[in-house]
């Protein structure tokens, strides 16, 4: 009997891509996601994953002068839990405590990242984690 609940519950899996602090490194970390999205069976999440995931990893390769990752988490069946980590221990304001993010004047070029990652993701946080950040958002579920 045990050995029958085993066969049914789907393992969790989770990916950390490593990344240089290059100009390339989100547009490979992009692609990375579609594929691993792909392979579980997420192809609905691709469109607001790769959003978030685009947003974070910019403000990483912005904001930062090392490396960062991308990091996956399925939460849940249908649930995506997505990082980036960084090497800047700072948090953005407002993101971590879920106060309200200040929207920049329509024309701004800046500034709309993070109200975009909390408009799409349906969880999100941020936390000190071995000597830098970890912005997260969760997609799905």
């Amino acid at each position: 009997m045990i050995g029958d609940f085993h066969a049914t519950v789907t393992p969790p899996w989770s990916y950390a891509l490593q990344l240089p602090h290059d100009p390339r490194a989100p547009r490979i970390a992009r692609v990375t996601l579609r594929a691993v999205l792909g392979e579980h069976g997420l192809g609905e999440l691709v469109p607001a994953a790769e959003l978030v995931a685009a947003e974070l990893l910019a403000n990483a390769q912005l904001h930062t002068a090392g490396p960062y990752a991308l990091r996956l988490r399925a939460v849940e069946p249908g649930r995506l839990r997505l990082g980036v980590w960084d090497t800047d221990p700072r948090v953005p304001a407002g993101f971590a405590d879920g106060a309200p993010l200040d929207v920049p004047p329509d024309d701004s070029e800046n500034g709309r990242g993070l109200p975009l990652v909390r408009a799409y993701a349906s969880a999100w946080g941020a936390g000190a984690v071995g000597g830098g950040k970890v912005v997260w958002a969760e997609c799905g579920g």
